[in-house]
């Protein structure tokens, strides 16, 4: 019986069959999209923070550095450090969805492959890359989870550090 299994299908229904896969592939499109526009964000902020940083430290070599530069200079640093691990967290994200998006893209392919090929060999294998995928698009919405709050915590840094 399991031998039939794509003989039962009509060419019409395998492409529904590969169509899940490639919603899915289109999905994680716009989630990439979205999380490299944070990661440019992220890195732009990075960058801005260490031009002051390098403007404040040049100070410190004319002699005007004040205390004020102290405690910029301080929280600058702080700052830096908690936006590269939420860098990190974004980079992981965007690995999961890209690897999601391979999954996806490979599980529509063997679909195809193993209905012309006639076979159920791969039915096991289709299922586990398929399910690989959205475990990998789980994974990257938990980080996405995990960069959020990171972001919030860096901006209530800031703030209270103005304070």
């Amino acid at each position: 019986m399991e031998a039939q299994l794509f003989k039962m299908f009509s060419p019409e229904q395998l492409i529904q069959l590969m169509l899940a896969p490639a919603i899915m592939i289109s999905a994680c499109g716009l989630l990439l999209l979205g999380i490299n526009n944070k990661y440019s964000l992220v890195v732009n902020r990075i960058r801005m923070l260490n031009q002051e940083q390098r403007s404040i430290r040049q100070k410190i070599v004319n002699n005007s550095f004040t205390t004020d530069d102290n405690i910029r200079l301080e929280s600058i640093v702080k700052q830096i450090k908690l936006l590269m691990f939420r860098l990190i967290l974004v980079r992981n994200t965007v690995l999961c969805y890209a690897v999601s998006i391979g999954l996806f893209v490979l599980t529509s392919l063997l679909l195809g492959i193993a209905y012309l090929s006639e076979t159920n060999t791969l039915n096991m294998f289709i299922i586990a890359l398929f399910l690989l995928g959205m475990i990998s698009v789980l994974s990257g919405a938990v980080f996405t989870g995990a960069e959020t709050y990171k972001g919030f915590e860096i901006v209530t840094y800031e703030v209270e550090a103005e304070q």
